[in-house]
């Protein structure tokens, strides 16, 4: 027994004493890998379109990662029209608190940093722009794409001129001029006169090309002096996840006006005909995205009451059938209720939907309905083919003879029945075909 336990001591010894050797192994691999990993690391977010809710999750991510992974870089490729002033302070806010160095590159060429975009380019520790690309006209505008006229309007814009000359005051007063323009007179600038004006520090036409400037360069993040050391450096691009890819379509104004046309239309489906699920379903799913889309773009709302009173005229052909009169008049509603709310001159051209597609998508509507309409009419002209009038002309037998009442069996039923005038007496057997039903009487006549 006791050699029995000693063998099992030294086995276990044995076994500790493998691990001890084969362990350095592994650590000694992962030293070597991370020797050969020792690269520079820039970390690269694309923001392209309106600034959308998605742009802070995805930025904020790109931060994090960047910290995590000791990036010696943060570049932001951004090309905006712009966007609201509370989703801009949060973005703006969130490059400010980057503990990596973070470059506001406007790409790609010919791409903008417009209204919102000026101030993230500003928030930036390094600014830089494509050729052919601008910046500026950064004037707040209200939902619909109006001036601001108020006093709290008023408040808004100097809040923000008071920003961007925060922003600008480092890179001179003719920066913190063109960056007050922009806000106060909604002056653009291209991309050489920002930075004749200082109010980006580089241009370059790619980014590969701009690493290569920043190579080598000091930039102060947070009161500290950092060198950027990008030779050679690795580009890591934060891809966006499958919900916010699709939560960024729902800036496309094309995409919400599908979205709401059919959800509406399947909603009413459900509504005409309820019992089932699945229409009434998609349609709320569809109308929730739609609406979350009209809330990031700037939309003229007026435009929803002609759609409302569209449908209401849709609804009503049903109802009460015109021959497509009201369909005609809710198509027409429909495609002015579209385009006033995106494509009206108070909202901006960004927003603005495709005209074929409204056009398309109103008659298509109409013409939906216009058939249910025609089917409902031929309905209200069709005779009724239930009960004992769908027994007119149809045949039987004579079970007793008919002198001038006895019984019949017509469709499977014993019938009482009356000899039409001038057919009695008809003896039984014969066959006989329904003239008219009395009561509860079949009045009949025979046939050959």
């Amino acid at each position: 027994m006791q050699a029995e336990v000693h063998m099992t001591t030294k086995k276990g010894l044995n076994l500790i004493i493998l691990l001890l050797m084969v362990l350095p192994l592994f650590f000694g691999g992962h030293d070597q890998v991370s020797a050969q990993s020792t690269a520079p690391e820039v970390i690269v977010v694309t923001l392209d379109g309106p600034l959308t809710p998605v742009w802070s999750g995805i930025l904020q991510r790109g931060i994090d990662q960047a910290e995590k992974r000791g990036a010696d870089l943060l570049v932001i490729e951004l090309n905006t029209p712009g966007g609201g002033v509370e989703l801009m302070n949060k973005l703006v806010q969130q490059i400010l608190a980057s503990p990596v160095p973070v470059a506001v590159f406007v790409s790609p060429r010919g791409g903008m940093a417009a209204s919102a975009g000026t101030l993230m380019v500003l928030a930036g520790h390094i600014a830089a722009m494509t050729p052919e690309s601008a910046i500026g006209a950064a004037s707040p505008i209200g939902m619909q794409g109006e001036d601001l006229e108020t006093t709290a309007d008023i408040k808004t814009k100097e809040i923000l001129k008071a920003s961007v000359r925060s922003l600008a005051a480092r890179r001179g007063e003719k920066a913190v001029q063109l960056a007050e323009s922009a806000i106060e007179s909604a002056k653009a600038a291209t991309a050489e006169e920002a930075l004749a004006a200082g109010l980006i520090d580089y241009v370059a036409p790619d980014l590969a090309s701009l690493l290569k400037q920043l190579n080598g360069q000091t930039v102060n993040v947070s009161g500290v002096e950092v060198t950027l050391n990008l030779e050679g450096a690795l580009l890591s691009p934060i891809e966006a996840t499958l919900i916010e890819g699709i939560l960024a379509l729902l800036t496309n104004p094309n995409i919400v006006f599908l979205l709401l046309s059919v959800g509406v239309q399947a909603l009413l489906i459900e509504l005409s005909s309820p019992g089932g699920w699945f229409a009434g379903f998609v349609g709320v799913v569809l109308l929730s995205l739609a609406i979350y889309g009209l809330g990031i773009l700037p939309v003229n709302w007026f435009g929803i009451v002609f759609l409302l009173a569209a449908f209401v005229l849709f609804i009503l052909d049903i109802k009460a059938p015109t021959h497509g009169a009201l369909t005609a008049a809710g198509t027409g509603s429909f495609i002015a209720g579209a385009l006033i709310l995106f494509n009206s001159a108070r909202v901006p051209a960004f927003s603005h939907v495709s005209v074929p597609l409204v056009i398309f998508m109103g008659v298509l509507i109409g013409g939906t309905f216009l058939a249910v309409v025609l089917i409902a009419v031929r309905a209200m002209k069709t005779p009724v083919v239930t009960g004992r009038e769908s027994l007119v002309r149809k045949t039987g037998i004579a079970q007793t003879e008919i002198n001038p009442r006895g019984e019949v069996q017509v469709a499977g039923e014993r019938w009482s029945a009356v000899a039409d005038e001038g057919e009695s007496p008809i003896p039984a057997g014969t066959h006989i075909a329904v003239v008219r039903v009395e009561g509860v009487r079949l009045i009949v006549k025979r046939i050959e």
